[in-house]
């Protein structure tokens, strides 16, 4: 896995070294706590980086903790996140969760996956990712770049992203585990893409299942 993820930076350094990912750079802003990490994650769901860190930058120069959220007017937050994918069940949901972490867990998000995964409108990705980047906690969060580019090495052969974490957690030592996402999401975002990957330059494609079995037909 080591050699994997080096590869994965030397490759993407050597074309255009990439821009952070909205999370980590939540993880590494001043104000980027458990709280923005976990309300950043849920915006982010189908929505570009760039959009998720504008809006999540407006977002919390309004609403500086969770009681402030818990507090907002429905209309005032969709207003700000409306560049936002599914901007209407995202304000309603971000409201919600903020809610319940204010009076059931006095303003602290849980660093524990089976609390995070009782709030509503968390999944397993978005727990998991509170885990990673909020608490520095080794857990695999696995979203469509994950997925793709496990499935593309032949790392796991799966069907959905779960069962990809299952398979990495029990395949790949658990101190990689909180490279993984950031790595492989920013190498499907600028190499591995979904459409035309960009194999011509990937200096991990001889050990490449999806390449080997490309350049096979």
């Amino acid at each position: 896995m080591k050699r994997i993820l080096q590869g994965m930076m030397n490759t993407m350094n050597s074309v255009n070294p990439p821009r952070m990912t909205a999370l980590k750079k939540l993880h590494e802003a001043e104000t980027g706590g458990p709280f923005s990490i976990l309300i950043g994650t849920i915006l982010s769901a189908r929505t570009k980086d760039e959009t998720t860190t504008k809006v999540v930058n407006v977002l919390f120069s309004k609403y500086k903790n969770v009681k402030t959220l818990a507090n907002a007017n429905l209309k005032d937050v969709e207003k700000i996140i409306k560049s936002i994918g599914f901007y209407h069940i995202k304000a309603k949901r971000i409201i919600e969760v903020s809610k319940i972490i204010d009076s059931k867990y006095k303003g602290k998000v849980p660093d524990n996956l089976e609390k995070l995964l009782k709030l509503p409108g968390v999944g397993r990705k978005t727990a998991n990712c509170v885990l990673v980047y909020a608490y520095d906690k080794p857990a695999i969060p696995v979203d469509i770049h994950v997925h793709r580019i496990s499935n593309r090495l032949g790392l796991v052969k799966t069907k959905t992203p779960e069962e990809t974490e299952l398979e990495l957690m029990k395949k790949i030592p658990k101190k990689f585990w909180l490279e993984i996402n950031d790595t492989f999401v920013m190498y499907g975002q600028n190499i591995c893409k979904p459409i035309s990957p960009m194999c011509n330059v990937c200096k991990i494609k001889k050990n490449c299942k999806f390449y080997k079995s490309k350049t096979a037909s």
